[in-house]
């Protein structure tokens, strides 16, 4: 990174970060809109776990591959295709309801066709933040990133409820376009400086996304956690495709309480980025890291041993607020940690390697979930999942901590 560089790279982040923002704003709307439809629709646990599945399967399949292409062409570019795929396919669904009430199963393969842009999309993003922010700021642009998309995603399901409300969907859809042209325009207007590779040579894809995991396997205490968290995100994913159904049906709410939930998850993650923007640097990642896991499992398993009824609604949503802020604080560190200590070159890939994994985990945990959910009530998988993380944490801390202690006694030794 240059002076240059070093001296303005709070003008170009910003101008990135806030036309993702403003994206990001028309997408979580459409995507609370679509989401409300269905659950609404066929009050289904297994229809909204088919939903689920459709929305990470692309990841789950492109990710390893899309990675290596990633690394391969120039970040900018792959962003800005990445935005105006994902808006052209809303476009495209609108029109459909334009003219009709498509069936439920077309929502499903909407969320499918947005999810291929975001394959190419977010692991682009965070490849390409190293590039513009010097490694000492890292976690202050990743807390302020967070913070931007929090807000978006807090004002996105108000703005969804609003537009349901007042508005047929295929107008809604439309917003999904406008935020995509935006973000286009902010990537198109600041230089993305990409890592130095070796173009002229054909992918090996086998090879190069060996590359990538090793990346990752190098590094032992970085294995560790993302084993542990990748296996208890197989009990926790599915609760995104719940949440809908925990206010519906658990606690008999409507529309309006749904999008609160948003609203709560959402004020938690930009109060944890508040927190740890002003802070600056983590020099001990790890603890950070699993603190915020231990407050998911916590959280999770609170909301599961919630009585049923509006009585205890706002308790959920307090609860909500909890699981956002310590999702922030578990991804924050976990993800700068990532962009200080892998290779630039290899970082598309290492970053799709974990986003394919972890869209492993909602098809897998879906499938367990959803017949569960489905006969003995959503709120009983909040409690596993809780149950889950919280044990999957403590073995990972455990499987680090004997390693500090026995560097700490070699060196007095």
């Amino acid at each position: 990174m240059n002076q240059y560089q070093q001296n303005n790279w709070q003008r170009d982040f910003f101008t990135i970060a806030g036309g993702q923002t403003v994206s990001l704003i028309g997408s979580a709307a459409v995507q609370f809109s679509l989401i409300w439809w269905l659950a609404s629709e066929t009050a289904s646990p297994i229809m909204m776990s088919i939903a689920g599945v459709f929305a990470f399967l692309p990841q789950l399949i492109l990710g390893p591959f899309v990675g290596v292409w990633i690394d391969r062409l120039s970040r900018k570019t792959v962003i800005i295709a990445a935005d105006l795929f994902i808006g052209l396919a809303a476009l495209v669904f609108a029109l459909f309801f334009l003219y009709d009430q498509p069936p439920y199963w077309s929502v499903c393969v909407v969320l499918g066709i947005r999810a291929v842009g975001n394959v190419f999309h977010s692991p682009a993003i965070q490849a390409a933040m190293p590039m513009l922010v010097p490694q000492q700021e890292l976690v202050r642009a990743n807390s302020w990133s967070q913070f931007m998309q929090s807000g978006a995603f807090l004002l996105g399901p108000v703005l969804g409820a609003a537009m349901y409300a007042a508005l047929p969907l295929w107008i809604i859809l439309l917003s999904d376009l406008a935020g995509a042209l935006v973000a286009s325009v902010t990537v198109a207007l600041v230089k993305i400086p990409d890592p130095k590779r070796q173009t002229q040579q054909r992918p090996r894809f086998f090879y190069e996304m060996k590359e990538g995991a090793a990346a990752i396997w190098q590094d032992k205490k970085l294995f560790i956690v993302t084993a542990a968290t990748l296996l208890g995100m197989v009990f926790y994913a599915p609760l995104s495709t719940y949440y809908p159904l925990m206010t519906s049906d658990y606690f008999r709410a409507d529309a309006w309480h749904a999008s609160m939930i948003n609203f709560s998850y959402a004020g938690g993650m930009m109060l944890c980025a508040i927190l740890l923007g002003r802070h600056g640097a983590i020099k001990n990642k790890f603890p950070v890291i699993h603190v915020g896991l231990m407050g998911m499992g916590i959280s999770s398993l609170l909301c599961g041993l919630l009585p049923a009824g509006m009585g205890w609604f706002w308790v959920f949503a307090a609860l909500c607020a909890l699981l956002g802020a310590s999702s922030n604080l578990y991804n924050i560190p976990y993800v700068a940690y990532m962009q200080e200590t892998i290779s630039p070159d290899k970082m598309g890939r290492a970053f799709s390697l974990i986003g394919s994994l972890s869209s492993a985990t909602m098809p897998l945990g879906l499938l367990i979930a959803g017949p569960i959910a489905e006969n003995k009530g959503v709120s009983l998988w909040f409690y596993v999942s809780g149950i889950a993380l919280l044990l999957l944490t403590l073995i990972s801390a455990l499987l680090i901590l004997p390693r500090k202690v026995d560097k700490a006694g070699e060196e007095n030794s």
